[in-house]
């Protein structure tokens, strides 16, 4: 049997806690060595339109004694200037729709056990993983987050920075001014907490125990300039200025994904590896550096810092930053399987014919 589950099944399931539960372990299965992943690759095409270009994203990653995961995506992606600012746009057959999966295989069989909307799934892993570098590194007292975005991913950032600091207050800004006010509304009824939608960027930094910049533009978002004493930062959309990357005290990586085996000095650092057909034009969008532009001597490992806590946050007025790196995979695969864990005791999706999955040519 292989299990169909959308979106609204995965929502029955899958939650903050969980989320980050599991990342955890799968992070220390890595550490270990029990688990694998590659970094993300993106295809990129032109199409017929100039303005446009066709990108096919994969992810794969798997753990020993668990499951293999690969996900999948296929946009139609543009560049949007909102406000002086260039954002990714992207859709798939028409605007407002996306084509993202999951397929989830038995490690021991195999077998395919489940095809999966990647939505839900993208918004919790991202949130989540900030909340972590929150948990590891912003200062145990952090109460005031400054918010740069209003969609999906900041709200999903908001419920992982409750669940491990005692967050009393947040401002949040986006250029689309009714946007961060449904924003504002939403998530003070559900946390029962301040939130506040400002009109100037600068603003959210004021007074602020963490920034978290959730905004989807290709350039600089979190200014260094306005950073304060004792703050974390996370970041995954937009980019950190010069003036950030400089004030940065300690900078937390979770890890970087492994070289093959047939090319152990290979570097692979970078966070998404993109092969374009046709010549490279303003409308590609290329990976991201590890790190940034942040000096080496400021860099640690989540291996590192497991080892030696003292290689962190050691004062209350250093300025501290959190990424995933490349381990994109190692999420997708592990927060898929305990989702098809739960979804199986549940009873939910739509269950499919396994053999209708397998063929007798070899192939």
């Amino acid at each position: 049997m292989t299990l169909f589950l959308d979106n609204n099944d995965i929502s029955k399931v899958l939650d903050i806690k969980l989320t980050m539960n599991v990342l955890e372990r799968a992070y220390n299965d890595f550490i270990r060595g029990d688990a694998v992943c590659m970094p993300r690759s993106d295809f990129q095409i032109p199409t017929s339109d100039s303005a446009h270009t066709y990108q096919f994203g994969i992810t794969v990653g798997g753990g020993i004694g668990r499951y293999m995961g690969l996900r999948l995506k296929s946009d139609i992606t543009f560049p949007e200037h909102i406000n002086g600012q260039t954002r990714k746009g992207k859709y798939c057959v028409e605007p407002g729709k996306y084509c993202g999966l999951i397929l989830l295989f038995d490690v021991e069989t195999g077998a395919l056990l489940a095809i999966m909307n990647d939505g839900l799934i993208q918004q919790m892993r991202v949130g989540a993983d900030s909340g972590l570098g929150v948990k590891w590194m912003a200062r145990p007292g952090s109460s005031i987050v400054g918010m740069l975005g209003s969609g999906g991913m900041a709200r999903t950032h908001i419920d992982a920075f409750m669940h491990v600091r005692p967050i009393s207050q947040i401002k949040v800004y986006s250029p689309t001014k009714e946007n961060r006010e449904r924003f504002a509304l939403e998530i003070a009824a559900k946390h029962n907490v301040e939130v506040v939608d400002v009109d100037c960027p600068d603003d959210v930094y004021q007074d602020a125990d963490i920034i978290s910049g959730c905004a989807s533009i290709s350039g600089p978002i979190i200014n260094g300039d306005l950073l304060q004493p004792g703050t974390h930062i996370t970041c995954i959309g937009g980019t950190l200025d010069a003036a950030a990357n400089t004030a940065i005290d300690v900078a937390l990586r979770f890890g970087s994904a492994r070289p093959p085996l047939e090319a152990p000095e290979m570097n692979v650092d970078s966070e998404c590896l993109t092969f374009a057909a046709g010549p490279r034009t303003k409308t590609s969008f290329g990976g991201t550096k590890k790190f940034s532009d942040i000096d080496s001597a400021k860099q640690i490992s989540l291996e590192e810092l497991l080892a030696d806590p003292s290689r962190g946050r050691t004062k209350k007025n250093q300025i501290t930053f959190s990424e995933r790196g490349n381990l994109h995979g190692l999420q997708f695969y592990s927060v898929a399987g305990a989702v098809y864990e739960s979804a199986l005791t549940r009873g939910l999706g739509l269950k499919l014919p396994g053999d209708d999955f397998l063929q007798t040519i070899r192939n």
